[in-house]
């Protein structure tokens, strides 16, 4: 808390409060009058009203240090977080090797996008950069807080790694892909101090609009003294003084909203960073907020991705044994989870084993994109297990039948949400196997909360469309895209943006960049490649899909949050118009005597109420603004409404009462 103070005092610089307009007229009000009361304590001022200038001085003063002590608690939550992330980045030993492949050792200061590194088990990795060459566990916790090692290998989509953290097992040989200074690990560092944080849209917009309002008061509570003095009243010219225009000034111009601005979007990138999600800007967190479309993989997000064997079906004639007999063999090689879930369900339903001496020099058939089809060749025999429109092609190709019990078993799968694996030997079709991909528990609840937001969940898959029909309805997604390939999910982007949507969508590979590029919200999986990361605005640290929906509810609590504090700071201005206008000018207007309906007991009290009000709403506010306004998965009107009934009557009410009690606490103490 009192560095939090400190910080608060330090940024009353004016190279640092011009940078908040609204509240930079408050600063100077309060400079200029303490150089008023300097002077009428030098020139011997009556000692009751220089103790009532230099009351409204030190509360003006005091609204100052509120709002910039909004910003510096904002600023200190992500501060333990950045200064854990500066201990991990520190200048390492680095193995670089040189155009003949040796190994020449060199900090990683020293390291240049491009260059080779090689590093072993137990070493850090001195920069960010693609891994090119080996699979090795990584200890990423210093980045992501997860305990849990991960594993990192050439090529695919788990090629990316951080410099900062430390390989466990195996050697990778690495290509450096930053420079010091530049990577992923000074990024996060920047964001979370708000070093870099840039004003979105949303935020310069209403910026604009408080200035312009503060602007108008200006001008209009400028005019006041002259008019005053034209006047020659001498009532007015004892409530008609510098201290109190600036104390109207002060009530007047939207300093709530005003004070809490750069505080509300620090505080909503500091819970995204809590979420473990790194936002390249502001922009994409607003973008979040107002996302009415999102694209997910169906594979990791909605379902648990590992599919398993459920179920062989028999064609007419062929034994269950020797389908289950010709399915592990195709499987022996597999070792994807499908694969060994194929053969645990062979030896479990046919009680059976192999005999080794049939497995003499067996030439293994790996699966590949192109055949979409994997096996193995014993002798004369050939076993097969694929995809049944690629095993059919293969079947049609050797002159051999293609039966219709096939067809019908593949298709009754697909239409039960599962995935069919037709089995062969030679050019005989013996079966097919059934593998389920099971849907997430709650997935169901979560798309049906998004609907209530107004947002399409759209689920991409690979899969046929049969399949992808059956999961779409299991889990609850409006529509899906099945069979999907980068060109179909670039389309479907645009094609949506077109429509005056906007989209968001997660991808980890090079294969979806140019998607993630192009969509409203990129969330680009740290695991991911370079080229999805560098396309992304978003980075998810825990390489989690489904964090998509945790970041719109974040862009939507922020949007939220400045709506709500707007219309609360817009509102309550009214008590502080009942409650200075009529103190100031009911002795040029008598009959402004009606509109003190709160029977305030002198313009002193009245002033210093509402300016004391206008001040400790500011600290009043902070938890609201750093936490976010109550995040309920509801429609934009429906929230809209209740903001309104909370934030904006409630903004009506509160003031009249605290004003008064304010007034009666100066009465008591006697303020006159």
């Amino acid at each position: 808390m009192m560095q939090n103070i400190f910080l608060a005092v330090k940024k009353c610089q004016p190279q640092v409060q011009i940078k908040n307009p609204v509240m930079f007229v408050v600063y100077v009000g309060a400079v200029l009058l303490t150089v008023i009361d300097v002077l009428n304590a030098m020139m011997g001022v009556n000692q009751r009203a220089l103790g009532y200038n230099v009351a409204i001085t030190l509360i003006l003063w005091a609204t100052v240090l509120f709002a910039n002590y909004a910003d510096a608690v904002a600023e200190g939550r992500g501060r333990a977080q950045a200064e854990s992330l500066k201990k991990s980045r520190h200048a390492v030993l680095a193995h670089r090797l040189d155009k003949r492949g040796q190994a020449v050792d060199v900090t990683s200061d020293d390291l240049q996008p491009g260059d080779i590194v090689q590093v072993t088990a137990g070493e850090v990795i001195p920069m960010d950069g693609e891994v090119i060459m080996g699979t090795a566990a990584v200890d990423e916790s210093a980045i992501t807080g997860e305990s849990s090692p991960v594993i990192r290998e050439a090529g695919g989509d788990r090629s990316s790694v951080t410099g900062g953290t430390t390989v466990l097992s195996d050697n990778l040989q690495v290509k450096i892909t930053a420079r010091a200074g530049e990577s992923f690990l000074d990024q996060m560092i920047h964001m979370i101090e708000g070093a870099k944080r840039q004003k979105t849209p949303n935020e310069i917009a209403l910026q604009i609009l408080l200035v312009t309002l503060t602007i108008i008061f200006l001008i209009v509570v400028a005019t006041l003294l002259p008019f005053s003095q034209f006047a020659n009243s001498k009532a007015a010219a004892q409530t008609i003084t510098i201290a109190n225009l600036a104390a109207l000034l002060v009530c007047l111009a939207p300093t709530t909203i005003g004070a809490l601005l750069s505080a509300i979007g620090i505080s909503g990138m500091s819970r995204l960073n809590q979420e473990n999600v790194l936002a390249k800007s502001g922009r994409a967190i607003e973008a979040a907020g107002d996302v009415d479309i999102l694209l997910l993989d169906k594979t990791g997000t909605i379902t648990l991705g590992n599919r398993q064997a459920v179920a062989f079906k028999t064609i007419q004639g062929v034994s269950a044994h020797d389908l289950a007999e010709a399915a592990l063999l195709s499987s022996m090689a597999d070792e994807t989870p499908e694969g060994r879930s194929v053969v645990n369900l062979a030896r479990e339903t046919a009680q059976m084993t192999i005999d080794t001496k049939r497995l003499m020099d067996p030439v293994f058939v790996p699966f590949s994109a192109a055949t979409r089809m994997s096996g193995v060749d014993i002798q004369t025999d050939h076993y097969r297990k694929g995809a049944a429109d690629s095993v059919q092609q293969y079947i049609l190709s050797l002159g051999a039948s293609w039966p219709a019990e096939a067809t019908s078993f593949a298709e009754e799968i697909a239409k039960n949400g599962g995935t069919p694996l037709v089995v062969t030997k030679n050019a005989t079709v013996l079966g097919v196997i059934a593998l389920k991909d099971i849907v997430k528990p709650g997935v169901r609840d979560q798309f049906n909360a998004l609907r209530k937001m107004g947002i399409k969940s759209v689920m991409i898959t690979g899969d046929n469309p049969l399949t992808a029909a059956a999961i779409a309805a299991e889990a609850g997604v409006d529509d899906y895209i099945a069979q999907a390939v980068p060109e179909s999910k670039l389309a479907v982007i645009k094609k949506y943006q077109q429509a005056g949507h906007l989209v968001a969508m997660t991808g980890d590979g090079t294969n979806d960049a140019p998607a993630l590029a192009q969509a409203d919200v990129a969330v680009a999986m740290n695991t991911g490649t370079v080229a999805a990361k560098e396309a992304g605005n978003m980075i998810d640290l825990d390489s989690s899909p489904t964090k998509l929906i945790k970041i719109v509810a974040v862009g939507k609590q922020l949007l939220m949050t400045r709506g709500a504090l707007t219309t609360f700071s817009i509102t309550n201005d009214l008590a502080k118009y009942f409650a200075i206008l009529p103190a100031l000018f009911v002795g040029l207007y008598p009959q402004l005597a009606v509109l003190n309906f709160m029977h305030l007991t002198s313009p002193k009290t009245a002033i210093l109420a509402a300016l004391l009000y206008n001040a400790l709403i500011i600290i009043g506010l902070i938890p609201v603004a750093l936490r976010g306004v109550r995040y309920r998965e509801l429609g934009a009107e429906q929230l809209l409404r209740q903001n309104l009934l909370v934030y904006g009557v409630g903004g009506i009410l509160l003031p009249f009462v605290v004003i008064k009690i304010f007034d009666m606490i100066l009465t008591i103490i006697g303020v006159k």
